[in-house]
C-alpha cells in the first residue's frame, strides 16, 4: 500500500485539484465533511445539487466559502442525480459525492448507458476501506451495498474489482479471505460451496492479481492466533487477510456499520469500484469523517490507471 493510514493518504493528496459533484447537497453529514476536505486543501471547486435555498444555509451553517461552489437548483431527487452525472459528463467534476439521495437513484443515473460511466460487462461493487490500530494495515470489506445476492460469477467480478482497487493503491498481490459462518465446506451453507470454488477459481487463473482463500470464519481471515487455534496453518491469507469478501448484502452491510458503530478507533472510507470514475458510496448515517477518508480515497485513485 502506497499509505499506512487515512492521516498519511490526507497528506499524501493535500493541494490536489479536485472538484466535487453532489447531488442532495442538503445534507449536512456531506457538507461537514467537504469543510474537512476543504481545510486539508483537497478542494478546488465543487457543484452542489438540491434545493437551492436550503443548500446555501446549509453550505454557511458549515462554514464553507460560498465562492468556491456553483448551486443547482433542484427539488426531485432522481433528477439531482442525473444533473450530477452530466456535469462529471460535461467535463465539470472529477468525482460524485452522495449527498441526501436514495441509493437506487444515485446508482441508476451512473449505470445510465448514455453516460458510459460502466465500462461493458462491468459489474458494480461497494469498497469500504478500514484502518484500525487493533489490525497491522489497512483491510477491506465488500460487497455492503449494491449487490443483494450476489451469483458465483457475480462474487468473482466483485472480488475482481475490489482486486483492481487495491493495485491502484499499491498492493501488488491482496490476500482475499471468503467470509463464511464455518471454515468448512457444508452444502447447507451455500456460501462455503463457492467460498471454495473461488478459491479453486483463483488457483486456476480466473481470478487474479491476488490470493483467494476459504471458507473462512472472521477470526480466521483476521487472526493468525485464532486460525492456528482451529488448525489452520500455512496459509497465505488465514490471519493476514486484505479483503474480506461477505456472501451477500445481508452478512456484508450489517458488518459494515457494525464495525462503525463499535469499531474503538475504526477509520473507514466507502467507496464505488467499477465504474471508469471515483464515486463515493457512504451510508447516509455515516460520520464526516467516513466521507472525508472517501474524498481523500477518490483523490488518490482518480490519477491512478
Amino acid at each position: 500500500m502506497k499509505f499506512k493510514s487515512f492521516e498519511d493518504l490526507i497528506n499524501q493528496v493535500k493541494g490536489k485539484s479536485n472538484r466535487v459533484v453532489v447531488p442532495g447537497a442538503n445534507n449536512a453529514e456531506a457538507l461537514q465533511a467537504i469543510k474537512m476536505a476543504d481545510d486539508n486543501g483537497l478542494i478546488s471547486h465543487g457543484i452542489l445539487i438540491g434545493p437551492i435555498a436550503q443548500v446555501k444555509e446549509m453550505v454557511k451553517a458549515a462554514g464553507l466559502p460560498e465562492a468556491k461552489f456553483e448551486f443547482i437548483d433542484c427539488e426531485d431527487v432522481p433528477t439531482m442525480c442525473k444533473l450530477a452525472v452530466d456535469q462529471i459528463l460535461a467535463g465539470k467534476g472529477d468525482f460524485l459525492i452522495k449527498g441526501l439521495v436514495d441509493t437506487k437513484y444515485y446508482m441508476k443515473a451512473i449505470l445510465n448507458k448514455e453516460a458510459h460511466l460502466v465500462p461493458e460487462g462491468a459489474l458494480l461493487s461497494h469498497f469500504v476501506l478500514y484502518s484500525t490500530p487493533k489490525y497491522p494495515k489497512p483491510f477491506a470489506v465488500t460487497d455492503s451495498a449494491v449487490v443483494i445476492a450476489p451469483t458465483l460469477e457475480q462474487k468473482a467480478k466483485i472480488i475482481q474489482n475490489a482486486v483492481n482497487t487495491f493495485h491502484k493503491l499499491g498492493l501488488e498481490c491482496p490476500k482475499v479471505a471468503c467470509v463464511c459462518p464455518v471454515e468448512k465446506v457444508n452444502e447447507k451453507i451455500p456460501s462455503t460451496v463457492d467460498a471454495a470454488t473461488l478459491a479453486q477459481m483463483n488457483a486456476e487463473g480466473k481470478i487474479t492479481g491476488c490470493v483467494v482463500e476459504g471458507p473462512y470464519d472472521f477470526y480466521i481471515s483476521m487472526s493468525a492466533q485464532r486460525a492456528a487455534e482451529k488448525g489452520i496453518t500455512g496459509k497465505q491469507v488465514a490471519g493476514n487477510a486484505d479483503l474480506l469478501m461477505l456472501p451477500d448484502l445481508d452478512a456484508a452491510n450489517p458488518l459494515y456499520k457494525a464495525l462503525a458503530f463499535f469499531g474503538e478507533k475504526m477509520e473507514a472510507a466507502a467507496i464505488l469500484v467499477g465504474p471508469k470514475i471515483p464515486v463515493i458510496l457512504p451510508s447516509r448515517a455515516d460520520d464526516p469523517k467516513v466521507k472525508l477518508n472517501a474524498i481523500a480515497l477518490c483523490s488518490f485513485l482518480k490519477d491512478q490507471k
